[in-house]
């Protein structure tokens, strides 16, 4: 065997490694059923649960190089709920979520590492009504069968991101601190 069809073997068994490598990786899928996105703020002094009904994600994770994971989520924001129908007729409307005009919130990742066993720091870009905040999800993972949870909470400033304009900015009556939680069930990540 000479050098060049030995680097040209080499070359072709890297290229089959990476191409197996995202072959693994596109088959991550979300499972809607199993997964929640929920958040808690306080009215006049009250917390308030409330959810998203629709949100997807594109996962690429790879547990044993987290720093070469790319992590999205789409948020569906006119399917948010806090079960009262009142509330639920206003979150669509331009001084909450706007949804007409932003119809999804999103986040992309830009850095993930690992922190711990099962446990990840995921950084990225969370762009709410058009506006784009860094933010730092810590994350857990556990797995059962084929079936890998991403479990976390984070908090943010509804303000920031123009939840809650103009007579809702009263942070008397809506605070402005919310907590988001979250577990999503994903298949075909790696053994953790």
């Amino acid at each position: 065997m000479t050098a060049f069809s030995f680097s040209l073997r080499a070359a072709s068994l890297a290229m089959a490694a990476a191409l197996l490598s995202l072959s693994a990786q596109a088959e991550q899928k979300l499972l809607p059923a199993q997964s929640e996105i929920a958040f808690a703020s306080k009215q006049m002094g009250v917390t308030v649960d409330g959810r998203f009904k629709k949100f997807d994600a594109k996962v690429a994770f790879d547990p044993a190089k987290p720093e070469t994971s790319n992590i999205a989520f789409s948020i569906d924001t006119g399917s948010a709920t806090v079960g009262a129908p009142e509330s639920d007729a206003e979150l669509p409307k331009p001084d909450w979520f706007s949804a007409v005009k932003f119809p999804q919130a999103t986040f992309q990742s830009s850095a993930v590492k690992k922190t711990g066993p099962g446990k990840f720091e995921v950084v990225g870009k969370l762009s709410i009504k058009g506006n784009v905040r860094d933010v730092t999800v810590p994350v857990t993972l556990t797995q059962a069968g084929t079936v890998t949870t991403a479990s976390g909470a984070f908090a943010l400033k509804r303000l920031a991101f123009k939840i809650g304009e103009n007579e809702w900015a009263d942070t008397s009556m809506v605070a402005d601190d919310v907590q988001v939680k979250f577990k999503l069930a994903l298949t075909g990540v790696g053994k953790l």
